[in-house]
């Protein structure tokens, strides 16, 4: 299991890299994606499958937005992809750099951090996600409900921005 979390973790890293990478928003949002679903990975693998689930559909959902305003904005014919020379040394930067900023704080990382959240539980009832989201409901309703309504206005914004050559915000002059 530590082997199959460390493999998680370096594809997180590596999606993270291609994002910060690319000057390109198409690209860049096949990166946006391999981090959500690593670092949902990263949530099951800890124990929390049910919380994982539900924020990779509303991470996915509110990326959806980004990419389609992002889209909407970019109006090069020919953008750059990770095979041209100007992305990959980018890369290779990143990468270095996550590298020696590993190894300055590799002494801090111990066996024990892989428990996931149902072997601290004893003998409870619940999982430990199940019970977060119970809290998520009861505690945070109102943050959730604001949270709606704030994807559900920016979805209106983008579609409004990019409705069409005549009518849109986003024209030809």
């Amino acid at each position: 299991m530590t082997y199959a979390m460390y493999l998680i973790l370096f594809l997180f890293v590596l999606g993270l890299v291609a994002v910060a990478s690319n000057p390109s928003p198409y690209f860049a949002a096949l990166g946006l994606v391999v981090v959500a679903v690593m670092g949902c990975w990263v949530l099951v693998g800890h124990g929390g499958s049910f919380l994982s689930l539900i924020l990779l559909l509303i991470y996915l959902g509110g990326m959806l937005v980004v990419f389609a305003y992002s889209a909407a904005l970019a109006a090069e014919p020919y953008p750059e992809s990770w095979g041209s020379w100007p992305v990959l040394v980018n890369m290779m930067i990143y990468l270095v750099g996550v590298i020696l900023v590993s190894a300055l704080f590799w002494g801090g990382w111990y066996g024990f951090s892989w428990v996931s959240a149902d072997e601290l539980g004893g003998f409870s009832v619940f999982r430990g996600d199940v019970g977060g989201v119970a809290l998520m409901y009861s505690l945070g309703g109102l943050m959730l409900i604001i949270g709606a309504w704030v994807l559900l206005l920016t979805l209106f914004v983008v579609l409004e921005l990019t409705r069409g050559l005549s009518r849109g915000a986003l024209r030809a002059v």
